[in-house]
């Protein structure tokens, strides 16, 4: 089982990270949660910078790819040597997204009819995208969903643990990350 998380040059902490602690709570032989960069090291839009722990190539082979936000999205769904390395699969795939990341799964176009969540910043880049904008926080439709705003990984990190180890999983998972009085 890989989960890969996209992370690219100019990526929200919260979206990556957060995802990250949550789905590594799944303590499972062969379970896998990568931070998948295009290159050897990627910096936040706060200055930091991490090592990828898998290549595009082969997020487009994971079981499931969740797609965080950042300050440079725009730039990064213009860039064509990117996106055309970006070759997913929702027949075979789980394909989540935060925030801006909903842009890139519209510009990719897996979204199509489906309708998506995002943060209040990229609404209308996707709404120009053609896609439906929700007013909450997180929507699934099959093996796609998105969430949006900057706490929103939660929702797409439970959604990926329902879907591949049940609900008693999650909350297990999400019972280490949650506050006092809302476990």
């Amino acid at each position: 089982m890989h989960i890969a998380i996209l992370t690219f040059d100019g990526f929200n902490e919260l979206d990556s990270l957060i995802a990250l602690g949550i789905l590594n709570r799944i303590r499972k032989p062969g379970w896998r949660v990568t931070l998948s960069c295009p290159t050897p090291t990627v910096t936040s839009m706060n200055g930091v910078t991490l090592h990828g722990q898998s290549t595009l190539a082969e997020a487009c082979d994971a079981d499931a790819v969740l797609f965080g936000s950042g300050m440079k999205t725009r730039e990064i769904v213009n860039d064509q040597s990117i996106m055309r390395q970006l070759k997913l699969s929702p027949s075979r795939q789980l394909i989540g997204a935060q925030c801006s990341g909903t842009l890139m799964l519209a510009k990719l176009g897996y979204l199509k009819s489906i309708p998506a969540c995002t943060d209040l910043l990229t609404k209308p880049w996707v709404q120009e995208a053609g896609i439906d904008v929700l007013n909450q926080p997180f929507y699934a439709d099959g093996n796609v969903a998105t969430a949006g705003g900057c706490l929103s990984s939660q929702y797409l990190a439970a959604w990926v643990i329902a879907r591949f180890e049940g609900l008693d999983a999650v909350r297990s998972a999400l019972h280490y990350v949650a506050p006092v009085g809302e476990k």
